[in-house]
């Protein structure tokens, strides 16, 4: 098998990886597994910290790290699956940034990093270990690519702007 170079093992071991632990994230979210408050709890805590409607806010972060996720690991239609893992850690992002920088103290590094490389795996590609090769690329193209990282990017922008006009508990009775 000299087909199969370091590169490819790289890539395949860094989608592995990077998506198990977004699949791993986003279930907690959907189903509750992995000791996560599932889709009811995590609606719950997505309308307390700003996102409305929370049901729906709480369902698009699940898709998009579990789903996002899913496809990572196959290197299916990587551009999009880049994009959509991202685009949910941005909102993520969004929630731990008043905590600061590092993620002992609540902060943003552990969402940002995830994001970063999810990113990265859809703008460098799948390589030949993954199901985007096996396809003849049909789902990693060049526009979807472009396409994929700019709907992800409005979105996110959308969903954080939305938030930050949103009430914020501020843990004050109402006057």
């Amino acid at each position: 098998m000299t087909w199969i170079n370091r590169r490819d093992l790289a890539l395949l071991a860094l989608r592995a990886g990077t998506g198990a632990v977004l699949m791993a994230h986003g279930t907690q979210k959907l189903f509750g597994w992995f000791g996560g408050g599932g889709l009811d709890r995590t609606a719950a805590a997505m309308e307390h910290m700003g996102f409305t409607p929370g049901r729906r806010s709480a369902l698009a972060a699940g898709l998009g790290e579990a789903g996002g996720g899913a496809l990572l690991v196959l290197g299916l239609a990587t551009p999009a699956a880049g994009a959509a893992a991202a685009g949910a850690m941005a909102g993520a992002v969004s929630v731990h940034a008043p905590a600061g920088f590092f993620a002992q103290a609540g902060g943003y590094e552990y969402p940002a990093f995830l994001g970063f490389t999810a990113a990265a795996i859809g703008l460098a590609g799948p390589g030949r270990l993954s199901l985007d090769h096996a396809t003849g690329h049909t789902f990693d193209q060049r526009w979807m690519l472009a396409l994929a990282f700019a709907a992800s990017a409005a979105a996110a922008a959308a969903v954080v702007a939305k938030r930050a006009q949103a009430p914020q508990d501020t843990g004050e009775e109402p006057s």
